[in-house]
C-alpha cells in the first residue's frame, strides 16, 4: 500500500501542476492531503495508523514536514540563500533602467556589419546580462523587445532570430551570479553530506573498517565554488552558440545577413560603446572578481552587486542631464580612495596606536562617507523618476518570495516522499542499474531533461535534487565533486526554458512578439539550442576540468588554503614530487654531496648526528616513492582484471543485504504477533522465497573471490605502507635540515638576550622573590620563541619556579640561571661560527629540498605547487576498488 500513496502524491501533485494550480501550494497541498489519506486508512481499515507509513506514521511525518518548513524559513540567515534577493535586485535594477536596453542597441552596432553579427551581438549581451542579472523573464523581454523587430526589419530567420533571443536569455541560469546555482549549492551542501554517510556505511560493510580514509570522503560545494565551477562551462555555452550562428550564417547567408552601420565609427561612438560597456563590466568584475579572489562571500558580492547596479542607474535614469555623473563619479573616487587607504593604512581601530592610524581611520571614515552618500544619491534619484526604486522593489519582493515558498513547499514534500519509501524505492531502482555510475547518472539526467518539459528550474532543483544527489555523490566509482554535479544539473534545468510545452522563456518572447512571428518558427528556432546545450553537458561529462579547476583554484590559492600534507592532497601532491624529482634530480644529488661536504663539526653532536643521517635519507626517500609507485602501476595493471569481478560481485552483494533487510523486516512483523493467519502465512512464504533468491544470490558469487579479494587488498595495504614509508623517510631527510637552519637563523634573537640573561642572576640576589617571577617567566617565553634554546629556556624556567614556591629559594634559582648562563656561552660560541659558515650552505641545500622531498613539511604550497595539485584534481578518480 505505500506503493498506492506514493503513486498518489505523485498524481496529485502532477494534476495539481498541470491544472495551473500555484506550485508553492501545489507541492504541500498535495503531500499533506496524502499522508492524512495514508493514515486514516491505516486506522480505518487496520487499525494501525502507521500501517500504510515505511515508518512512522501521518502525525510523525506532518511532524517532519513542519521542521522541515521551519528550518527552510530559517535558512535566510545563511549565506547561500540570502544572496537571492539581493543578485534579482541587481538584475532588475539594470533592466529597469534601460541600462541593459543600451547594451543591446550598442553590441548591435558594433557587431551588425558581420554577417550573423545581430545575433552574436544578442548572444554576446545575453551573457552579459547574465552575469549581471541572473533573471530569464527580464533578459528575454528586454532583449526581444529591443533585438527581434530589428533582425527581423533585416530580413532575419524567424526561427534563428527567436531562438538566439530565447536561449541567449536563459544565460543567466548557468553564468553566475544565477538563482538556479544558488539554490543547487544549497540544496548539494545537504546532499553531499548524505552523500558521505552512505559511502561511510558502504566502506565500513565492504572493508569491515570503522573509519573510512578521510582522501574517499565525498567534495561537497557552496555557492561561491558553483559560481567559479559554472564561469568555464557557462562560456563554452555562449561559444557554442556563437560557432552555431556563424555557421548557420554562412551556410544560409539570406537568413541571417549584414546590417551595416549607418552612422560613423568616430569619437562619439566610441564614447557611447566606453559607456554603454564599460560600467556593466566592471560590475561583474566587482561581484564575480570579489567571489572568486576570495575577498567576498557569496551575500557580500551581492550586496556589491545590487549597490553597483544602483548607482548605474542613478546616471541612466538623468541621461543627457547636467550632472547626471555627479553620484557615480563620488562612488569611484570613494572606491579609489578606500583602496589606497587600505594599502597604506591599519584601519583596524582595535588595533590603533598611533596618530597615523588614526588618521588613517578618519581617511576611511570619510571615503566610506562619500561611497554611501552615492548610494543614497543614486537610490533618490531612482525613487524620484518613475517611481523606479519603488517598482523595483516591489518585483523582487515578489520574486524573492516567490523561490522561498517553493522552497517551503518543497521541504514538505520531500517529507511525504521518504514517508513511503520513495527515497528508498529510488535508491534501490539507481543501485540496481547496470553500468555503474554512468548509468545511474544518464537516468537521472534524463529524467531531469523531460522533467523540464513540465516543470520550473526551482521545482526540479528543491524536488529531485534533494532525492538522486546523494546516491551520485556517495558512488565512489565516479567519485564526482558536488559542483560538478550542480553545474551538470544546471546545464540540464536550464534547457527547461526552452522546451514545449511549458518553455517559460518561449511563453515570455511569445508575449512580446509581433503577430507576424510564428509560434511554430519559435520552436523550430529553439531545437538547435537545445541540442548545444545537451553538447554542452557532454562536453562538461567529459572533461570535468572545466568545472572543478577554478574552486579548486581558488582553494589552493587562498590564505585559508590546506597545507600539502593534507590527506586529500596526497594522491596529487606525491605526483608533483614526482615528476619534479624526474626533472630535478640530478640537482637534488647534487646538493646533497655539497651538504656532504660541508664541515659540521662545531655542531653539538645530536645536531650534528641528525644532520648527517639525513643527507642518507634523501636517497632512500626518493627510491622508496620510486617503490610506491612502482606497486601503484601494479595495482593499476591488476585492476583491469579486478575490476569486472569486484563490480558484479558488490552488486550481487547489495542485493543480498537488500533480502537480508526484507527478511529481518518480515521477521519483526511475525514476532508481533497481532497478524491474521492469513496475512502469517503470506509472509511466512516470501521471507522462504526471499531466502531461496538470496541463496541463489550467494552461490553466484565465485568460488574463489575470497582469495582474489585477499591479494588486491594486500596490494593496496603494500602500497600504503610504502608511501608511508615514504612519507617517514622524507620527514627524516628534511627535517634534520630545516631545524639546523632554523637555529642558525634565530641566532639574532638569541644573542639578543645575553644582557638580560647575565643580569637576571644579580636581579635574583637583590630582590624579593615575588618581584622576580614576572621577569623570569617573561625571559622564559623569549627564549622558547628562540629555536635551540630550549634547555636554556627550561633553566630559567625552574630557576621561577624556585622563586614561586611556597618557600623561595633563592640559591637554587641562581643555581639554574648559573646553568642556562653556561648553557648560553656554550650555544653562543658554536652558533656564531656555524651562522657564518653553515648557514648559507644549508640554506641553499635546503632551497633544493624544499619543493621535493620536503613539501609536506611546509606550512603551504607555492603558487606552482597549487596550481598544479588543483589542475590534478580536477579529474575524477576512481576509488570503488577500496570498498
Amino acid at each position: 500500500m505505500e506503493l498506492f500513496f506514493l503513486l498518489l502524491l505523485i498524481v496529485l501533485m502532477a494534476a495539481a501542476l498541470g491544472s495551473g494550480y500555484p506550485v508553492a501550494f501545489a507541492l504541500p497541498g498535495a503531500s499533506i492531503l496524502t499522508l492524512v489519506l495514508a493514515g486514516v486508512s491505516g486506522y480505518l481499515f487496520t487499525g494501525n495508523a502507521s500501517e500504510f507509513f515505511t515508518q512512522g506514521d501521518a502525525i510523525t511525518w506532518l511532524s517532519s514536514g513542519n521542521a522541515n518548513l521551519r528550518g527552510v524559513y530559517w535558512e535566510p540567515e545563511r549565506d547561500t540563500l540570502i544572496a537571492i534577493p539581493l543578485f534579482i535586485f541587481m538584475g532588475i535594477m539594470l533592466q529597469r533602467s534601460k541600462i541593459a536596453e543600451d547594451l543591446l542597441m550598442t553590441m548591435a552596432n558594433l557587431f551588425g556589419p558581420v554577417r550573423g553579427g545581430l545575433g552574436i551581438s544578442v548572444v554576446f549581451v545575453g551573457a552579459l546580462l547574465a552575469a549581471t542579472t541572473g533573471i530569464v523573464g527580464a533578459t528575454v523581454v528586454a532583449m526581444g523587445l529591443i533585438s527581434l523587430p530589428a533582425m527581423l526589419r533585416n530580413n532575419y530567420s524567424q526561427s534563428l532570430a527567436t531562438g538566439t533571443i530565447a536561449a541567449s536569455g536563459t544565460l543567466g541560469q548557468i553564468i553566475p551570479p544565477s538563482i538556479v546555482l544558488i539554490i543547487l549549492a544549497d540544496q548539494l551542501a545537504s546532499a553531499a553530506d548524505q552523500g558521505s554517510t552512505i559511502r561511510k556505511a558502504l566502506h565500513k560493510v565492504s572493508t569491515g573498517e570503522l573509519s573510512m580514509p578521510s582522501s574517499f570522503d565525498v567534495t561537497s560545494t557552496s555557492a561561491g565554488e558553483m559560481f567559479l565551477g559554472a564561469f568555464i562551462p557557462g562560456l563554452v555555452l555562449v561559444v557554442l552558440y556563437m560557432i552555431y550562428i556563424l555557421v548557420y550564417a554562412f551556410f544560409r547567408p539570406s537568413a541571417a545577413p549584414a546590417v551595416p552601420y549607418t552612422g560613423k565609427y568616430d569619437r562619439a561612438f566610441a564614447a557611447k560603446v566606453f559607456v554603454s560597456l564599460v560600467p556593466p563590466l566592471l560590475l561583474i568584475f566587482l561581484v564575480l572578481g570579489s567571489i572568486m579572489s576570495g575577498v567576498a562571500t557569496v551575500n557580500q558580492a551581492g550586496a556589491i552587486g545590487a549597490a553597483g547596479a544602483l548607482i548605474m542607474s542613478g546616471y541612466r535614469l538623468k541621461d543627457g542631464e547636467k550632472g547626471c555623473y555627479h553620484p557615480a563619479i563620488l562612488a569611484v573616487v570613494s572606491l579609489v580612495a578606500i583602496g589606497v587607504i587600505l594599502a597604506n593604512f591599519d584601519t583596524n581601530i582595535k588595533s590603533i596606536d598611533t596618530g597615523r592610524d588614526q588618521f588613517g581611520i578618519v581617511l576611511a571614515t570619510i571615503a566610506s562617507l562619500g561611497l554611501l552618500t552615492s548610494i543614497v544619491w543614486s537610490a533618490a534619484r531612482a525613487l524620484k523618476i518613475e517611481n523606479t526604486l519603488q517598482g523595483v522593489m516591489m518585483e523582487t519582493s515578489k520574486a524573492t518570495a516567490l523561490v522561498f515558498i517553493i522552497l517551503l513547499g518543497a521541504a514538505i514534500l520531500t517529507s511525504a516522499f521518504r514517508a513511503f519509501g520513495g527515497e528508498h524505492l529510488v535508491k534501490e531502482f539507481l543501485d540496481g542499474l547496470a553500468g555503474g555510475f554512468w548509468s545511474k547518472f544518464i537516468i537521472v539526467m534524463a529524467v531531469i531533461f523531460i522533467l523540464g518539459f513540465f516543470l520550473d528550474f526551482i521545482e526540479i532543483a528543491v524536488v529531485v535534487v534533494p532525492i538522486v544527489a546523494p546516491i551520485l555523490l556517495a558512488d565512489p566509482e565516479a567519485n564526482v565533486t558536488a559542483v560538478w554535479l550542480g553545474v551538470m544539473i544546471g546545464l540540464n534545468i536550464q534547457t527547461s526554458f526552452l522546451t514545449p510545452p511549458f518553455g517559460f522563456a518561449l511563453f515570455y518572447l511569445r508575449g512580446i512578439a509581433d503577430a507576424s512571428v510564428k509560434t511554430i518558427n519559435m520552436y523550430k528556432g529553439v531545437i538547435p539550442y537545445i541540442g548545444l546545450q545537451i553538447l554542452a553537458m557532454v562536453i562538461v561529462a567529459n572533461a570535468p576540468q572545466l568545472v572543478n579547476y577554478l574552486p579548486n583554484r581558488v582553494a589552493l590559492l587562498s590564505e585559508n588554503s590546506p597545507p600539502p600534507r593534507n590527506p586529500k592532497l596526497a594522491h596529487c601532491v606525491d605526483r608533483y614530487v614526482s615528476e619534479q624529482i624526474a626533472l630535478n634530480g640530478s640537482k637534488i644529488v647534487a646538493g646533497v654531496e655539497a651538504a656532504r661536504a660541508v664541515d659540521l663539526g662545531i655542531l653539538p653532536a645530536s645536531l650534528q648526528k641528525s644532520t648527517t643521517k639525513s643527507f642518507d635519507n634523501v636517497s632512500v626517500a626518493i627510491q622508496e616513492l620510486r617503490d610506491a609507485e612502482a606497486i601503484s602501476q601494479q595495482i593499476e595493471a591488476a585492476a583491469d582484471d579486478f575490476r569486472p569481478i569486484h563490480k558484479s560481485v558488490r552488486a550481487l552483494e547489495r542485493q543480498i543485504r537488500q533480502a537480508d533487510a526484507e527478511i529481518e523486516e518480515l521477521g519483526a512483523e511475525l514476532k508481533g504477533g497481532d497478524l491474521s493467519e492469513r496475512i502469517q502465512e503470506k509472509f511466512t512464504k516470501k521471507i522462504s522465497t526471499l531466502e531461496a533468491h538470496k541463496a541463489d544470490l550467494e552461490s553466484q558469487i565465485p568460488s574463489d573471490w575470497a582469495e582474489k579479494l585477499a591479494m588486491f587488498r594486500d596490494q593496496q595495504k603494500a602500497e600504503q605502507n610504502a608511501y608511508r614509508a615514504y612519507a617517514r623517510s622524507a620527514q627524516s631527510a628534511y627535517q634534520p635540515v630545516a631545524e639546523t637552519n632554523a637555529i642558525l637563523q634565530a641566532n639574532d634573537a638569541f644573542f639578543a638576550l645575553e644582557q638580560s640573561l647575565n643580569q637576571s642572576v644579580g636581579l635574583v640576589a637583590e630582590n624579593d622573590p615575588e618581584d622576580m617571577i614576572e621577569p623570569l617567566g617573561d625571559l622564559s617565553k623569549r627564549f622558547s620563541a628562540v629555536a635551540g634554546a630550549d634547555e636554556i629556556k627550561s633553566a630559567v624556567s625552574k630557576a621561577r619556579r624556585a622563586l614561586k614556591s611556597r618557600t623561595p629559594d633563592k640559591a637554587k634559582a641562581q643555581v639554574q640561571l648559573e646553568k642556562a648562563i653556561l648553557e648560553y656561552l656554550s650555544q653562543k660560541e658554536w652558533r656564531a661560527v656555524a651562522g657564518a659558515e653553515i648557514l648559507p650552505k644549508m640554506l641553499a641545500y635546503e632551497d633544493t629540498m624544499r619543493n621535493t622531498v620536503g613539501i609536506r613539511d611546509q606550512a603551504k604550497m607555492t603558487r606552482e605547487q597549487a596550481l598544479y595539485v588543483a589542475s590534478c584534481q580536477s579529474s575524477h578518480r576512481d576509488v570503488s576498488l577500496n570498498f
